[in-house]
C-alpha cells in the first residue's frame, strides 16, 4: 500500500508541476478551445481557454507509474500493455484536438474515424489478456467466476471503446471529468491491489493523483481544458485497467455517472429520431441541467458526490462477493 500512496502523491505533484510551463506554452501559442455551437450559450465564455491539457496529465500519470513500478519491481509486461495502450488512446485524442485547432472548429476526427482508432487500440490489452491471462475469458470477481468464451473479446472491446467515449463524453463543464474520476481510480486501485494486481493498483492510483493535480488548473473557471488528448485516453485507461485487473463486472458501478451520461444522449438521439421530440432540454444530462438553472459548480459538485457513492458502492459489492456474502 506504500507505493500505492507514492504512485498517488507523485502523479498529483508531477501534474501541478507540468501544468505551469505547459499552460504558459499554450497562451503563448495561443491554442485555446473553440465552443460547441450545441453548447449552451453560457459556454461561450469559454472561447479561448487552452486546451489537450491532457498531455500534462498523461505525462505526469506515466512518468509516476514507471517510477513507482520500477521501484516496486513490477514494470511488467502487463504495466507496459496498460501504459502503451493509454499513450495510443492519448495520441488519437492529440489528432482530434489538433484538427479541431487547425481548422478553427469543433469538428475533429469524423465519429467513424475516432471509432475505429479507439476499437484498434483496445485490441491490444484484449488480446493480450486473452493470451496470456488464465481467466482471459472469464469475468472473475472473488468466486463469481463465468467463463464468457468467444464473446469476451467483443466485449472487453465494448468495454474499452465505451469507457473512452463515455469519459469523453463526460468532459463537458470545468472539473467535471476530473472531479468525477478521481473516486472511481482510487477505488479502481483498491480493488486491483486486494485482488493481487499490482501493476493496475499503481497505475490507478498515479492516475488518480494527476486527475487532483489538474483539478488545481481545471476548476471553475477553469483555466485549461483536458481536451480530447485527455479525456479520450484517460476513459480508455479506465477500460483498459478493468479488462486487465479482471473487474470489468464492477465496471458498471465504478463508472455509473459516465455510464448516465452516455445514456443520456442515446435517449435524446433515439427519442428524436423516433418522435421528433427530446427527451432532455440538451444532452449529455449534465448540460440539461446547466438549462434547468444549475450553475456548473453545483452540477459538478453534485456529479462528483454521486460519483463518490457509486464508487463505495463498487468497493461494498467487492467485498461481499470475496467474502462469500453474495
Amino acid at each position: 500500500m506504500i507505493m500505492i500512496a507514492v504512485a498517488f502523491l507523485l502523479g498529483m505533484i508531477l501534474c501541478m508541476l507540468f501544468g505551469v510551463p505547459y499552460i504558459d506554452f499554450l497562451r503563448k501559442k495561443m491554442i485555446g478551445q473553440y465552443v460547441k455551437d450545441l453548447a449552451p450559450d453560457t459556454h461561450a465564455k469559454k472561447q479561448g481557454t487552452p486546451t489537450t491539457g491532457g498531455v500534462f496529465i498523461i505525462l505526469a500519470l506515466m512518468v509516476a507509474s514507471v517510477i513507482v513500478l520500477m521501484l516496486a519491481q513490477r514494470l511488467t509486461t502487463d504495466a507496459l500493455i496498460i501504459l502503451i495502450t493509454l499513450l495510443f488512446y492519448t495520441f488519437a485524442g492529440f489528432q482530434d484536438d489538433y484538427i479541431k485547432l487547425k481548422g478553427k472548429g469543433n469538428d475533429g476526427l469524423t465519429p467513424k474515424g475516432k471509432l475505429l482508432r479507439q476499437i484498434a487500440i483496445a485490441l491490444l490489452p484484449t488480446l493480450y489478456v486473452i493470451m496470456t491471462n488464465p481467466f482471459g475469458t472469464y469475468f472473475s470477481v472473488g468466486h463469481w467466476v463465468v467463463n464468457l468464451g468467444w464473446f469476451y473479446p467483443v466485449l472487453s472491446i465494448f468495454i474499452i471503446t465505451g469507457s473512452s467515449n463515455a469519459y469523453n463524453l463526460t468532459d463537458g463543464l470545468d472539473g467535471l471529468a476530473a472531479s468525477t474520476g478521481i473516486p472511481v481510480f482510487v477505488v479502481c486501485s483498491l480493488i486491483a491491489v486486494l485482488s493481487g494486481y499490482t501493476e493496475v493498483g499503481i497505475i490507478s492510483a498515479a492516475a488518480a493523483g494527476a486527475l487532483i493535480g489538474f483539478l488545481k488548473y481545471n476548476k471553475p473557471k477553469a483555466e485549461v481544458f483536458m481536451g480530447d488528448t485527455g479525456s479520450l485516453a484517460i476513459g480508455g485507461l479506465l477500460g483498459t485497467l478493468a479488462v486487465m485487473g479482471k473487474f470489468e463486472f464492477l465496471l458498471i458501478f465504478l463508472a455509473a455517472v459516465f455510464v448516465c451520461e452516455t445514456l443520456s444522449v442515446i435517449i435524446q438521439v433515439t427519442s428524436f429520431k423516433l418522435t421528433g421530440k427530446r427527451v432532455f432540454k440538451m444532452a449529455p444530462i449534465h448540460h440539461h441541467f446547466e438549462l434547468c438553472g444549475w450553475n456548473e459548480k453545483k452540477i459538478v459538485v453534485v456529479f462528483a458526490i454521486i460519483s463518490i457513492i457509486c464508487s463505495l458502492v463498487a468497493i461494498g459489492i467487492f467485498e461481499m462477493i470475496t467474502a462469500g456474502v453474495i
